[in-house]
């Protein structure tokens, strides 16, 4: 009975142990301070059941998963309630990848994880860069007397960083309040591949991490999120923006706010199980 093949629930080709790794894969399920529609905890799990369905060969740049060492280290077990619970939580997780020379990518699960992500990557690169795609500016000081909101990461991730090393990309809905914060520091700017180079340029050889909240697509190809909002990107735009991306120092990434269950024809998994691949076949 052991050496039935039993389907291992991974994402692709992540199949290596952790001791080989290049990059681990650490899902996040967590939503509990989720302003409008929860349902992200259930997106790690539908990322890798979605991508059963894609292949891990990715034409846009010749390049295959196979190729590279990834293991998927499941799911966390995140407690509900105190948010500073479940980061401490994943902090440990993170840090325990990091340890070991591996790059973690962190499966989500809502935006506010990152602000943990970020703080212990602090701790491994002090000079880090933060860029992320997003719809929203996630710049309240607090939301429902919560600093720690979703819809406050970035607000949390300029106190550990500075507004200097911030950079969003696909904002387009906030408070007033939100948008003057991001103009008076400089936070946000055009979503393309030239707009993305000039940030890119500034930070030169320093290193990187990438936070993708998927609402920044459009929600016509990417329904299945917790707040969509109108006026949003395509696909192959975000893969232009990661093509400008390739030749920096990405050191670990999140990629956010899938809430598959809004989206009955599984299209939004799909989405976000492609940008992974995408994202994977250009950081190592």
């Amino acid at each position: 009975m052991n050496d039935f093949p039993w389907l291992s629930h991974h994402y692709l080709t992540a199949e290596h142990t952790l001791e080989n790794a290049q990059i681990a894969l650490i899902g996040a399920p967590y939503d509990s301070t989720t302003s409008f529609r929860p349902g992200a905890r259930f997106g790690p799990s539908a990322i890798r059941t979605a991508s059963y369905g894609i292949e891990s060969y990715s034409p846009y740049v010749h390049r295959d998963l196979t190729e590279l060492r990834i293991c998927d280290l499941g799911d966390l077990e995140l407690p509900f309630g105190s948010p500073e619970r479940a980061f401490s939580t994943l902090s440990e997780g993170i840090r325990f990848v990091l340890n070991q020379s591996v790059v973690p990518i962190l499966l989500g699960g809502e935006h506010s994880l990152t602000y943990a992500s970020v703080r212990v990557f602090q701790e491994f690169y002090p000079n880090l860069h933060l860029i992320v795609f997003d719809a929203h500016c996630d710049l309240r000081e607090e939301y429902l007397e919560e600093p720690y909101s979703h819809a406050s990461v970035v607000r949390r991730c300029c106190d550990l960083l500075g507004t200097n090393r911030i950079h969003q990309f696909g904002i387009r809905s906030g408070m007033k309040e939100e948008f003057f914060y991001a103009r008076q520091h400089g936070l946000q700017h055009f979503y393309n591949p030239q707009s993305l180079l000039d940030v890119l340029q500034r930070i030169g050889n320093e290193p990187i991490y990438l936070s993708i909240d998927l609402d920044v697509h459009d929600p016509s190809v990417f329904p299945g999120t917790g707040t969509p909002e109108p006026g949003g990107v395509t696909f192959l735009d975000t893969l232009d923006m990661f093509n400008a991306l390739e030749n920096f120092r990405i050191v670990g990434a999140d990629l956010m706010e899938l809430s598959p269950h809004y989206d009955s024809t599984g299209c939004s998994s799909v989405l976000a199980a492609k940008v992974l691949r995408e994202l994977l076949v250009r950081i190592v």
